[in-house]
């Protein structure tokens, strides 16, 4: 079984199912997919909103081990992305020398703003955090008083982890920018960062059309 935690927020709801349909489309093994919606998790993630968390999962997301009880794998992603490719193949890259595997972004965001007027904050390995392969046996750090009470630079920038010889490396095709990295054809999973093509401001982004035909084909019914 393949877990897999989605963040959630009520801003981006279609988002939400719109992603897990194109991981479930595309999937050959059986998957469990758990959306981290706070009303959901109150007993384990119990910290205040600040403004500069863009989205509802901002810091939940590192509550994922806890859910887990600190054994086996799971994958955290952001609710704006778009699966592509088989999520077994993502699978097969797991590495138990690593608590966490990431795609290591090296970039400076492009814009000063993002959805909703949010501001676009800048700090190193930023999305880092945004597509991670957790060994949770490994991830034992991540208690939920230390999610609860950490700062956002502890957590996003992975200072959780003693040694960063424990963060291991996914090829960023299966984290891909858009808007950041140019356009590519043999993408594995879309990360519509700037904005979803939901948005009106950005319905005409970079793969806007791969997200709106599996939005149409997840609606469609045809019952004669």
């Amino acid at each position: 079984m393949i877990n897999i935690f989605i963040g959630y927020d009520r801003n981006e709801q279609i988002a939400y199912h719109v992603l897990s349909q194109s991981i479930l489309r595309n999937a050959t093994r059986p998957i469990r997919i758990t959306p981290l919606y706070q009303p959901n998790i109150k007993y384990e993630f119990s910290r205040e909103r600040s403004k500069i968390e863009s989205t509802e999962f901002s810091f939940s997301r590192f509550i994922v081990p806890k859910l887990m009880d600190y054994s086996g794998w799971a994958l955290f992603m952001d609710c704006d992305m778009l699966m592509k490719a088989d999520i077994s193949e993502l699978w097969a890259l797991r590495d138990d020398r690593y608590a966490v595997q990431v795609a290591k972004h090296d970039y400076i965001p492009k814009e000063k703003t993002k959805f909703l007027g949010q501001e676009q904050t800048i700090y190193p390995r930023k999305n880092w955090s945004s597509f991670m392969l957790m060994n949770c046996r490994k991830c034992t750090t991540l208690t939920s008083d230390f999610v609860n009470t950490s700062t956002g630079s502890q957590l996003h920038q992975f200072k959780w982890i003693d040694d960063d010889k424990l963060i291991g490396e996914i090829p960023l095709e299966w984290n891909w920018l858009v808007g950041e990295y140019n356009k590519k054809p043999d993408v594995k999973n879309l990360h519509y960062t700037k904005g979803g093509p939901y948005f009106k401001h950005y319905k005409d982004c970079d793969y806007s059309e791969d997200w709106f035909e599996e939005y149409n084909n997840m609606k469609k019914v045809d019952i004669e």
